[in-house]
């Protein structure tokens, strides 16, 4: 009640008061124009007069002249006309004059002394009169002999004025109040009614009834966006606490241990205590995009990202990256930092810029021409260039600068550097910092002996690496090829029942965290359209119909179109299942998702050209009708969006040739909570080292790959679903907290060097 009151009141008073100065302006322009349109009439009125006055007045005919006046003062507005001589003393005026001009105006003596017409507004006796002074002259050089004035009466531009308030003042109150009866509809309409629902789907959730949102914030997104925004996030914080809890109630009833975020920020505070951590990454967590006039916060696509920003939620660390993004650097403070997560920030991205030629030869050249395909067996030859290892080296320095930086004022910091990238980065920041703890995971494979033998700088990478406390792989093979190389190229006592390096009285530990997702009963119910199981969104038909496809059974694969990814292999065997079995021609088709990545890399562009050029000559091959083999998706797509597929899937294809781990086969294992769908995976990826109940194939084998998809979707569906649910298990119980938390505890138990030298004193 009282916000009407006040809404109402408000309004009356805006209105009031934006009429009453567009009153004002309008009286006071049509008053000059009056003034000035009068001014302009009696002008030409004086002038005239003066032409017809002058003669008359020299010839002495003043009762000519006093007739000739006597006729003016029947002219609209006009009130009267007088005559003076050069003295300023009038001798001729019109009969309503007569007796009351006492005084000569200033304005005819100053028309008469300055030879030029004047104008002049008074008061007379209680009437506005506009005088106009004209002077009248002589032949030759008799100069001015006397005036002229004419007395226009104004009173019609009082009256005019007074019109325009009164029509103003009627005007505001028909305004008011129809504009105040169409507010208190619109705002009942668009505010009151949506809040009303707002409150109601609040108290929903209060009660643990997770709903759609309100419909009008689909509608109305530009008056609602910034509430709609918070209050999502709330309800989503809301039900995702609610969700956390009762998986935890689930799991202590249940006697299970499985790692949540929860469980992870506990352990994290409780190893780290007041130790700042720090991440280390090429790639950030959050870029900064300009969409038109406007700056977005996009989360790239990485498995990284999920990973280790629960690490630095859990203790308010510092997330050191690349900024990458086109907006990025309107969005820091004056040291580079941001805050994130946007909506509900907790802990802090430091941004590092590099120029071109340093992202070209450290990022595309050496990093990723070089050690990506020397550590992938994929038969791609590596490109090694000196440049490249120099915008290297400049590159890591440069990072260690912003660590070091980050560091300063801290005791004891823990450093977590990831992936290839920064292979010389544990050793420049260990060297300035030697009570930091500082570990780093090799998120790709490590090679044999020989085959890194290649690099032509394998020694000062190896030293790099060695300036690490910890040192972590996906797998257990991995670690032995590194021991085994670090025991070919350097000098230094490897323990291997430990699994460690010593080198110049520093130990580094090489030991293996295989790396996961999120897959327990809050990620599950995060990620389950609300729409439920009638949801098109897992419905594989309209799927395939949204691409103009109609089909039986559908088949997924998830990869950055990346040479060691398989994806010409899996076509290939595509093409021979269905040629090997004809009945599924028309009823299985494969949607490949395929993110490009790297194009300005040669070898990367031309593999997508091939990708592409592979699946229109299958498609041209077997297609018929609404029906084709082959839906290639040439764009990145948002973890929502693939989880549409891998729910909806009958087949998940994971055909690498080599990958570390390759996550997209434990998405897919995590997303189908209801334990179907079967996983084809490539015995040369670390999770098939876990996943033991997935179609384990040679991707180079297109025969056995062929024969896989067809037993899978011919599978029994006891069978299917035993393997799915031992395959969850094992995701579940190995999940990414899991991961995390091995390697924060593993890290914190590191003794730094001054802790073992006051053992040996």
């Amino acid at each position: 009640m009282r916000l009407g009151v006040r809404l109402i009141t408000g309004l009356i008073a805006g209105i009031s008061l934006v009429t009453f100065l567009f009153a004002r302006y309008q009286v006071r322009a049509e008053k000059q124009a009056l003034r000035n349109d009068l001014e302009t009439r009696v002008d030409a009125l004086g002038q005239s007069l003066q032409q017809t006055a002058e003669p008359l007045l020299l010839t002495g005919l003043n009762r000519r002249l006093q007739i000739v006046i006597d006729e003016l003062r029947s002219r609209q507005h006009l009130y009267g006309v007088a005559i003076y001589n050069a003295e300023g003393k009038p001798f001729l005026m019109t009969p309503n004059l007569d007796g009351q001009l006492n005084v000569t105006p200033a304005v005819v003596s100053a028309a008469i002394s300055q030879d030029k017409s004047l104008p002049q507004t008074i008061d007379w006796r209680g009437t506005p009169l506009m005088i106009y002074a004209v002077p009248l002259h002589g032949h030759g050089e008799a100069g001015v002999i006397g005036g002229l004035a004419l007395f226009a009466d104004m009173n019609y531009i009082e009256a005019q004025q007074s019109k325009i308030w009164r029509e103003a003042v009627t005007h505001v109150l028909a305004q008011v109040l129809l504009i105040v009866l169409i507010t208190l509809l619109i705002v009942r309409w668009t505010v009151v009614r949506p809040m009303a629902r707002t409150a109601q789907w609040l108290r929903a959730m209060r009660t643990g009834n997770f709903g759609p949102r309100p419909p009008e914030w689909r509608d109305n997104d530009d008056l609602f966006k910034p509430l709609a925004q918070e209050v999502t996030h709330l309800a989503k914080s809301l039900d995702a606490a609610r969700a956390s809890a009762a998986e935890e109630a689930r799991l202590r009833e249940a006697g299970e241990s499985i790692w949540t975020a929860e469980r992870l920020r506990v352990q994290v505070q409780n190893k780290l205590k007041n130790s700042s951590l720090l991440v280390v990454s090429n790639r950030e967590p959050y870029m900064h995009v300009r969409r038109g006039k406007s700056l977005e916060a996009v989360v790239p696509a990485s498995g990284l990202v999920t990973a280790l920003e629960p690490i630095l939620c859990a203790c308010n660390g510092t997330w050191v990256a690349h900024g990458s993004g086109d907006a990025d650097r309107e969005t820091v403070d004056e040291h580079d930092h941001l805050s994130v997560p946007p909506d509900e920030p907790q802990y802090t991205l430091r941004r590092v810029w590099l120029s071109q030629e340093e992202e070209e030869g450290y990022y595309f050249g050496f990093a990723n021409e070089g050690l990506w395909p020397l550590c992938h067996i994929a038969h791609i030859r590596p490109t090694f260039r000196a440049e490249d290892w120099a915008r290297y080296q400049e590159v890591n320095l440069k990072f260690a600068e912003a660590v070091l930086c980050e560091m300063e004022g801290t005791s004891e910091p823990a450093l977590l550097v990831q992936d290839y990238h920064f292979a010389l980065l544990p050793r420049l920041v260990k060297e300035k910092r030697p009570d930091a703890r500082v570990a780093i995971f090799w998120h790709i494979p490590w090679p044999n002996p020989e085959a890194f033998g290649i690099c032509p700088w394998q020694r000062e990478l190896l030293d790099g690496l060695l300036g690490a406390d910890l040192i972590g792989f996906h797998i257990q093979a991995h670690c032995t090829n590194f021991l085994e190389t670090i025991d070919r190229a350097l000098e230094c006592r490897i323990e291997w029942e430990r699994f460690a390096v010593n080198r110049h009285d520093h130990l580094t530990e090489v030991k293996p965290f295989p790396i996961s997702v999120a897959c327990n009963g809050a990620q599950a119910k995060a990620t389950t359209n609300p729409g439920g199981p009638t949801s098109p969104y897992l419905d594989r038909a309209t799927l395939l119909k949204q691409h103009g496809v109609e089909a039986t059974f559908m088949g997924i694969g998830v990869d950055r179109v990346d040479y060691t990814k398989g994806i010409l292999e899996r076509f290939l065997a595509l093409e021979r299942f269905l040629d090997k079995y004809p009945q599924y021609r028309g009823q299985f088709t494969l949607v490949q998702v395929a993110a490009p990545s790297r194009t300005r890399i040669r070898r990367y562009h031309e593999l997508f050209a091939e990708v592409h050029s592979e699946a229109e000559r299958i498609n041209w091959k077997f297609e018929s009708g609404k029906w084709k083999p082959i839906v290639l998706l040439e764009r990145h797509h948002s973890h929502e969006e693939i989880a549409r597929f891998y729910r909806s899937a009958d087949v998940c294809l994971v055909t690498a040739l080599h990958d570390g781990m390759n996550l997209v086969a434990k998405e897919f294992v995590a997303a189908r909570d209801d334990d179907r769908g079967a996983l084809i995976l490539s015995g040369f990826t670390g999770a098939s080292r876990e996943l033991q109940d997935a179609l384990l194939v040679n991707p180079y084998d297109i025969e056995q790959v062929a024969d896989a998809i067809r037993y899978a979707l011919e599978m029994d569906p006891v069978e299917r679903e035993a393997r799915m649910t031992r395959m969850r298990r094992v995701v579940r119980e190995n999940n990414i907290y899991r991961w995390a938390a091995d390697l924060i505890a593993e890290l914190s138990e590191i003794r730094l060097e001054k802790e073992v030298s006051i053992g040996k004193a």
